[in-house]
Protein backbone atom coordinates (compact mmCIF):
# COMPACT_ATOMS: atom_id res chain seq x y z
CA UNK A 1 0.00 0.00 0.00
CA UNK A 2 1.09 3.58 -0.58
CA UNK A 3 0.83 6.10 2.25
CA UNK A 4 -2.69 7.23 1.35
CA UNK A 5 -3.90 3.64 1.28
CA UNK A 6 -2.22 2.90 4.62
CA UNK A 7 -3.89 5.91 6.27
CA UNK A 8 -7.25 4.99 4.80
CA UNK A 9 -6.85 1.40 6.00
CA UNK A 10 -6.07 2.45 9.56
CA UNK A 11 -9.18 2.53 11.69
CA UNK A 12 -9.82 2.33 15.42
CA UNK A 13 -10.89 -1.30 15.58
CA UNK A 14 -13.27 -2.26 18.39
CA UNK A 15 -13.55 -6.03 17.85
CA UNK A 16 -10.71 -8.30 16.76
CA UNK A 17 -10.86 -11.78 15.29
CA UNK A 18 -9.33 -13.96 17.99
CA UNK A 19 -8.78 -16.78 15.51
CA UNK A 20 -6.23 -14.74 13.55
CA UNK A 21 -2.95 -14.45 15.47
CA UNK A 22 -0.41 -11.69 14.96
CA UNK A 23 3.24 -12.23 14.11
CA UNK A 24 4.95 -10.99 17.28
CA UNK A 25 8.15 -10.14 15.40
CA UNK A 26 6.23 -7.95 12.94
CA UNK A 27 4.60 -6.07 15.81
CA UNK A 28 8.00 -5.68 17.46
CA UNK A 29 9.38 -4.27 14.20
CA UNK A 30 6.53 -1.75 14.08
CA UNK A 31 7.47 -0.67 17.60
CA UNK A 32 11.05 -0.28 16.43
CA UNK A 33 9.83 1.94 13.59
CA UNK A 34 7.97 4.02 16.19
CA UNK A 35 11.34 5.05 17.64
CA UNK A 36 11.95 6.97 14.40
CA UNK A 37 9.15 9.39 15.28
CA UNK A 38 10.11 13.05 15.74
CA UNK A 39 10.39 14.08 19.38
CA UNK A 40 11.28 17.18 21.32
CA UNK A 41 15.06 17.82 21.40
CA UNK A 42 15.57 14.14 20.50
CA UNK A 43 15.33 13.32 24.21
CA UNK A 44 13.27 10.17 23.51
CA UNK A 45 11.69 10.15 26.96
CA UNK A 46 9.57 7.10 26.25
CA UNK A 47 9.34 3.35 26.71
CA UNK A 48 7.18 0.81 24.86
CA UNK A 49 5.74 -2.24 26.61
CA UNK A 50 4.80 -5.01 24.17
CA UNK A 51 2.25 -7.26 25.84
CA UNK A 52 1.92 -10.79 24.48
CA UNK A 53 1.18 -12.70 27.70
CA UNK A 54 -2.45 -13.85 27.90
CA UNK A 55 -2.39 -13.37 31.66
CA UNK A 56 -1.26 -9.74 31.40
CA UNK A 57 -3.64 -9.07 28.51
CA UNK A 58 -6.58 -10.16 30.65
CA UNK A 59 -5.48 -7.91 33.51
CA UNK A 60 -5.02 -4.96 31.16
CA UNK A 61 -8.46 -5.57 29.63
CA UNK A 62 -9.98 -5.14 33.08
CA UNK A 63 -7.93 -1.98 33.65
CA UNK A 64 -9.17 -0.71 30.26
CA UNK A 65 -12.78 -0.81 31.53
CA UNK A 66 -13.56 -4.07 29.74
CA UNK A 67 -13.75 -2.39 26.33
CA UNK A 68 -14.26 -4.90 23.51
CA UNK A 69 -11.14 -3.61 21.77
CA UNK A 70 -9.20 -4.65 24.88
CA UNK A 71 -10.96 -7.94 25.66
CA UNK A 72 -10.55 -9.22 22.08
CA UNK A 73 -7.00 -7.91 21.50
CA UNK A 74 -4.33 -10.38 20.44
CA UNK A 75 -1.57 -8.14 21.77
CA UNK A 76 -1.23 -4.67 23.30
CA UNK A 77 1.44 -1.99 23.32
CA UNK A 78 1.57 0.45 26.21
CA UNK A 79 3.27 3.76 25.45
CA UNK A 80 4.92 5.17 28.54
CA UNK A 81 6.57 8.54 29.18
CA UNK A 82 9.77 8.63 31.22
CA UNK A 83 10.35 12.27 32.06
CA UNK A 84 12.34 11.06 35.04
CA UNK A 85 15.08 9.74 32.73
CA UNK A 86 15.98 13.17 31.33
CA UNK A 87 19.54 13.15 32.70
CA UNK A 88 20.31 9.69 31.29
CA UNK A 89 18.81 10.47 27.89
CA UNK A 90 20.50 13.89 27.66
CA UNK A 91 23.84 12.27 28.44
CA UNK A 92 23.27 9.63 25.75
CA UNK A 93 22.26 12.26 23.19
CA UNK A 94 25.37 14.31 23.94
CA UNK A 95 27.65 11.28 23.61
CA UNK A 96 26.10 10.51 20.22
CA UNK A 97 26.38 14.10 19.01
CA UNK A 98 30.07 14.26 19.85
CA UNK A 99 30.80 11.40 17.48
CA UNK A 100 28.24 12.61 14.97
CA UNK A 101 29.73 16.10 14.79
CA UNK A 102 33.28 14.78 14.56
CA UNK A 103 32.31 12.52 11.65
CA UNK A 104 29.93 14.75 9.70
CA UNK A 105 30.86 18.40 10.25
CA UNK A 106 33.28 20.63 8.37
CA UNK A 107 36.53 20.90 10.29
CA UNK A 108 36.11 24.62 10.96
CA UNK A 109 32.65 24.01 12.52
CA UNK A 110 33.47 21.06 14.78
CA UNK A 111 34.50 23.00 17.88
CA UNK A 112 31.52 25.38 17.83
CA UNK A 113 29.03 22.59 17.26
CA UNK A 114 30.63 20.54 20.02
CA UNK A 115 30.31 23.46 22.43
CA UNK A 116 26.72 24.15 21.36
CA UNK A 117 25.66 20.55 21.95
CA UNK A 118 27.53 20.38 25.25
CA UNK A 119 25.63 23.46 26.42
CA UNK A 120 22.30 22.22 25.11
CA UNK A 121 22.37 18.68 26.50
CA UNK A 122 24.68 19.33 29.41
CA UNK A 123 22.97 22.46 30.77
CA UNK A 124 19.79 23.53 28.97
CA UNK A 125 18.00 20.16 28.97
CA UNK A 126 18.75 19.37 32.63
CA UNK A 127 17.58 22.88 33.55
CA UNK A 128 14.32 22.54 31.57
CA UNK A 129 13.39 19.08 32.82
CA UNK A 130 14.46 19.40 36.47
CA UNK A 131 11.58 19.33 38.96
CA UNK A 132 11.11 20.38 42.56
CA UNK A 133 7.45 20.60 43.62
CA UNK A 134 6.73 23.06 40.82
CA UNK A 135 9.16 25.66 42.15
CA UNK A 136 11.79 25.19 39.46
CA UNK A 137 9.08 25.59 36.85
CA UNK A 138 8.00 28.88 38.39
CA UNK A 139 11.61 30.02 38.37
CA UNK A 140 11.92 29.17 34.67
CA UNK A 141 8.66 31.00 33.93
CA UNK A 142 9.99 34.11 35.65
CA UNK A 143 13.17 34.00 33.59
CA UNK A 144 11.34 33.67 30.24
CA UNK A 145 8.89 36.43 31.14
CA UNK A 146 11.82 38.79 31.60
CA UNK A 147 13.72 37.56 28.53
CA UNK A 148 10.50 37.73 26.47
CA UNK A 149 10.44 41.51 26.87
CA UNK A 150 13.52 41.75 24.67
CA UNK A 151 13.26 38.85 22.19
CA UNK A 152 11.07 35.90 21.14
CA UNK A 153 11.17 33.12 23.68
CA UNK A 154 9.44 29.81 24.46
CA UNK A 155 7.05 30.46 27.34
CA UNK A 156 6.00 26.84 27.99
CA UNK A 157 8.68 25.94 30.51
CA UNK A 158 6.79 25.11 33.70
CA UNK A 159 7.00 21.60 35.11
CA UNK A 160 3.53 20.85 33.78
CA UNK A 161 4.47 22.32 30.39
CA UNK A 162 7.40 19.91 30.15
CA UNK A 163 5.09 17.04 31.06
CA UNK A 164 2.91 18.03 28.10
CA UNK A 165 5.98 18.15 25.83
CA UNK A 166 6.93 14.59 26.78
CA UNK A 167 3.40 13.30 26.19
CA UNK A 168 3.21 15.02 22.80
CA UNK A 169 6.42 13.32 21.71
CA UNK A 170 5.18 9.95 22.92
CA UNK A 171 1.91 10.51 21.03
CA UNK A 172 3.90 11.00 17.82
CA UNK A 173 5.58 7.64 18.43
CA UNK A 174 2.19 6.01 19.03
CA UNK A 175 0.86 7.38 15.72
CA UNK A 176 3.96 6.19 13.90
CA UNK A 177 3.44 2.73 15.39
CA UNK A 178 -0.19 2.57 14.30
CA UNK A 179 0.75 3.65 10.78
CA UNK A 180 3.44 0.97 10.64
CA UNK A 181 0.93 -1.62 11.84
CA UNK A 182 -1.53 -0.56 9.13
CA UNK A 183 1.18 -1.07 6.51
CA UNK A 184 1.33 -4.70 7.70
CA UNK A 185 -2.48 -4.84 7.44
CA UNK A 186 -2.63 -5.19 11.22
CA UNK A 187 -5.23 -3.24 13.17
CA UNK A 188 -4.98 -1.09 16.27
CA UNK A 189 -7.06 1.05 18.58
CA UNK A 190 -5.60 3.77 20.80
CA UNK A 191 -7.29 3.81 24.20
CA UNK A 192 -7.38 6.64 26.70
CA UNK A 193 -10.14 5.03 28.75
CA UNK A 194 -8.07 3.11 31.28
CA UNK A 195 -7.22 3.07 34.98
CA UNK A 196 -3.68 4.44 34.90
CA UNK A 197 -2.87 3.30 38.45
CA UNK A 198 -3.87 -0.27 37.70
CA UNK A 199 -1.95 -0.27 34.42
CA UNK A 200 1.17 1.00 36.21
CA UNK A 201 0.82 -1.69 38.85
CA UNK A 202 0.29 -4.44 36.28
CA UNK A 203 3.42 -3.40 34.39
CA UNK A 204 5.34 -2.67 37.60
CA UNK A 205 6.31 0.78 36.38
CA UNK A 206 8.41 3.13 38.53
CA UNK A 207 6.90 6.21 40.17
CA UNK A 208 8.25 8.62 37.53
CA UNK A 209 6.65 6.76 34.60
CA UNK A 210 3.30 7.84 33.16
CA UNK A 211 0.95 6.04 30.79
CA UNK A 212 0.56 7.93 27.53
CA UNK A 213 -1.62 5.48 25.65
CA UNK A 214 -2.65 1.84 25.59
CA UNK A 215 -2.96 0.47 22.06
CA UNK A 216 -4.75 -2.79 21.40
CA UNK A 217 -3.64 -4.86 18.41
CA UNK A 218 -5.20 -7.54 16.26
CA UNK A 219 -7.00 -8.18 12.99
CA UNK A 220 -10.47 -6.73 12.62
CA UNK A 221 -13.41 -9.10 12.73
CA UNK A 222 -15.01 -8.15 9.43
CA UNK A 223 -17.38 -5.20 9.53
CA UNK A 224 -17.96 -5.80 13.25
CA UNK A 225 -14.49 -4.45 13.95
CA UNK A 226 -15.17 -0.90 12.77
CA UNK A 227 -18.08 1.44 13.29
CA UNK A 228 -19.19 1.94 9.71
CA UNK A 229 -17.94 4.86 7.65
CA UNK A 230 -15.31 7.20 9.03
CA UNK A 231 -16.51 10.65 10.15
CA UNK A 232 -14.32 13.69 9.71
CA UNK A 233 -15.19 17.37 10.09
CA UNK A 234 -15.28 19.04 6.64
CA UNK A 235 -11.76 19.95 5.59
CA UNK A 236 -12.74 23.59 4.94
CA UNK A 237 -13.54 23.96 8.64
CA UNK A 238 -10.08 22.96 9.79
CA UNK A 239 -7.84 24.15 6.94
CA UNK A 240 -6.69 27.74 7.17
CA UNK A 241 -4.30 29.17 4.57
CA UNK A 242 -2.65 32.41 5.62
Amino acid sequence: MNLKEVLQFRRSVRIYDRTQPLDTNKVKHCIELATLAPNSSNMQLWEFYHITSDEILKKLAVACMGQSTATTAQQMVVFVTRRDLFRKRAKAALAFEKNNIASNSPEDRVLKRMNDQATYYGKVMPFLYARFFGLLGLFRKLIVLIVGIFRPVVYQVSENDMRVVVHKSCGLAAQTFMTAMASEEYDTCPMEGFDSRRVKNILKLPYGAEINMVISCGIRKGNLGIRGDRFRVPFDEVYKEI
